[in-house]
This record gives C-alpha cells, structure tokens and sequence, in this order.
C-alpha cells in the first residue's frame, strides 16, 4: 500500500493506542493464571495479534468484543504446538521461555526480519537449563525449562530478560537472572514486573540479578494503558493526545523530555497533553533507553534549527529494518539532511523539507516518522509499503485524517 500525504495542518484530539509492550505481557499473564481474565486494549496491531495466535495455538481461548478481550486458560497445555510469531520479536522471545517452561515440544516461526534478529544469547542459556534446540530458523524445542540461576548480557535485548521472568515462575524453586551491564532498555523490563505484579507474581530486584520463585498467576480485570512509543508520533504532530499516564513504567514516556530539549512547548490539561512545536533547535539525544523513538526524534530534528546528535543507538540496525541508515534515507529523501554514524544519527536541521518519496522499508516506525515529517514538507509525500504500521498502529492513517490530515491511498 503506496500512500500520498498532501501538505496541511492538524489539530484536534485523539487517545493514544493501548501500549504493545503492555497487552503482550498482560495476554500472557492471563494464559497462564488458572481462571478466565478480560483485559481492555483499544486498539490492537499484528504484533499483538501474533502473541494472541501463539496463545490460541496453546488451548488458550482468546474472544474479543470490541476492546474488551477475554481470556480463558485451558485445563492442559498440550504436549506440541506449532507458534506462527509473525514479524513479532516480543512475541517470539516472550513465548520461547514460556513453551519451554511449560515443557511443550514446540515449532516457532516468523517472517520478515525475524529470522535473523538475535536469539543465540537466550537460547544458549535456555540449553543450560534443560531445553534442547539446535538454533536454525524455525526454532524447534523440546525437554522442559528449568530454574536456577541465569545469567544475560544486558546490551543486546532486554525482550531476553522479560521472556524468562514470564517463564520462571512455572518453574520449581527461587531462580536468579543475573542481567550483566551496561543494561539498555531498562524500563521495558520495569513494565514486565509491574504486569507480574498485577497477575500475582512478585520479582525483587537486587543490584543486577532478578529474583523470582516459583508462583500461581493470578486471574482478573485488566487494561492495558496507553501506549507512549505510538502516542510520540501523535505528540509529534502537535496534536491533543489522551489516555496516557505520566507515571508509566514505559521508558518512551521521556519523549517529553527529548521534545523539551528541543526547546518545545508541553501542555498537560483535562487528561490530555499536547506539545507546541512551533520553534526548535537542535539537541544530543542519549538513544540507550528509547530506541524506538530514535525515527520520530529525527523526523522532529530535521526541521529544527542547529544540529541534533542521537547516540548509543547501534541496537537499531537489529530491528525491522537497519533503523540508523533507513531513517536517515527517509529524513534526505525528503530533502533534510541527516548522516549516518557507527552508533546514532547526525541531523542539520533545515528550515522546511521539499517532500518527495519514502520507502518504508517494511517498517512501522520509519513510514509514521515519514507521516510526521510530512507536516514541514512544502510538498506531497508519498510513503512506499505504507501498510507496515499494521505491525503496531494499524489506525495511525485513519487517526491522521480525523485530525485534518490528507493522506490517501494511492
């Protein structure tokens, strides 16, 4: 899906997506309590529909009416299953630790990028701990997870450290995650104890090592809040945005302060935010934390007045796409000015950009960073593979319009 976006300037209200990081752990903290769960989540995406498939491939009954979710465990997981993971990373090392520990001979597959995104790191662990799996692409396990102590590098996912903190209270005992530093993307592993939390099972935390016993999830009433990786692109388009919480455990909630560095505006009033974006200079962004954000803080930059340094990002050329070079192609092929460097982004910010037209490249982030860029584009801009938000925000373009947006598919 190939789609025109025309110059124009948008105002108005809209409530942030229910956060994908949140209603993964929550779908799979409701599979494994022994009652049924609901759980509200506004709006969904592939992401969160592949871990809902893997669910239902394990007996789990999953019903859905309207943003209210249902789910049901079965009385016995069965013995094998075959998980179809999509292009979710979340999905297939979240449930990677969760079949194991359930002892299920399972087949996990994906498309896309995934096959080749990292995974030897927490399968070689997983093999010192009971499960067998030889590593080649699609992942076949067998023998049953069991405790102990664990021990993770903390610079290549944290998706790694969340998969076994949702699998180890399956298992026997107390078990350790000893998380070796530097450790990127901390506040993702906050967001997993907060959900473990929520469903009955409590994780303590001393210095670098995780602990967690072996615990009954519990079943009940949930929601899933909203979502600030998918509400930046909205802020970022200087829009009233509602449904998100300040407090959140969600480490992308700092693109407040990124967008104050850049010397904008904020606005908090009758449960909304709204960000002025009206004059802006050019800032260093320390990416090691957020680094989903790290397009739409370029498409931001690129029209900002001075220049802009994003570092500690070199984790983004594992993700959909290579996110340092694709995210600079989309800020020139707009006609900004944007460099790469071996762990970030350089940007000179201009006064507006040309337009013109973006590959998507099969990446969410990079076709909603090009929609925001749009806004400072003297002309139409037109997204190639524009269907690619489907993976987190499958109503970003239906959003835009209701807000005075002129995109149409083409």
């Amino acid at each position: 899906m190939n789609i025109k976006i025309n110059p124009s300037t948008l105002s108005g209200k809209v409530e942030a997506p229910a956060s994908k990081s949140v209603a993964h752990r929550m779908l799979i903290c409701a599979a494994l309590a022994k009652e049924k769960s609901t759980i509200r989540i506004n709006k969904t995406s592939e992401d969160i529909e592949a871990t809902a498939s893997c669910l239902r491939s394990l007996g789990v009954a999953i019903e859905k009416d309207g943003e209210l979710w249902t789910v049901t465990p079965p009385s016995d997981f069965p013995e094998k299953a075959e998980l179809d993971c999509g292009e979710s990373g979340s999905t297939l090392r979240f449930m990677l630790p969760v079949v194991s520990a359930l002892g299920i001979d399972a087949t996990l597959n994906g498309h896309g990028r995934l096959p080749s995104r990292p995974i030897a790191p927490l399968l070689d662990e997983m093999k010192r701990h009971g499960i067998s799996c030889d590593g080649s692409f699609p992942l076949h396990v067998s023998g049953r997870l069991t405790g102990g102590k664990y021990t993770v590098a903390g610079n290549i996912s944290s998706q790694f450290i969340t998969g076994l903190l949702l699998a180890l209270p399956l298992c026997d005992g107390e078990s350790e995650i000893e998380v070796i530093p530097p450790v990127e993307s901390k506040p993702y592993i906050d967001i997993t104890t907060s959900v473990l939390s929520l469903f009955g099972v409590n994780t303590t935390k001393n210095d670098n090592i995780y602990t967690v016993k072996k615990s009954d999830f519990v079943s009940g009433d949930f929601t899933a809040e909203g979502d600030w990786s998918n509400a930046a692109f909205l802020l970022s388009l200087g829009v009233e945005v509602g449904g998100l919480d300040t407090g959140s455990t969600q480490g992308d909630r700092k693109i407040l302060d990124v967008l104050s560095s850049f010397g904008a505006e904020i606005t908090q009033r009758n449960g909304t935010i709204q960000v002025n974006l009206s004059s802006l200079h050019g800032a260093d962004v320390d990416a090691s934390d957020i680094p989903d954000l790290v397009p739409v803080i370029c498409a931001v930059a690129s029209t900002a007045e001075g220049t802009t340094r994003i570092y500690n990002a070199s984790r983004l050329r594992l993700k959909e796409s290579d996110r340092i070079e694709t995210t600079v192609r989309m800020i020139n092929s707009l006609g900004g000015e944007a460099h790469e460097t071996d762990d970030g982004i350089i940007i000179n910010g201009k006064k507006s950009l040309s337009g013109g037209t973006v590959d998507g490249c099969g990446d969410h982030r990079i076709v909603m960073s090009a929609a925001v860029a749009s806004l400072k584009c003297e002309n139409p801009v037109i997204i190639e593979g524009a269907q690619a938000v489907n993976k987190s925000y499958s109503e970003f373009f239906k959003d835009f319009n209701s807000l005075g947006g002129d995109s149409d598919v083409m």
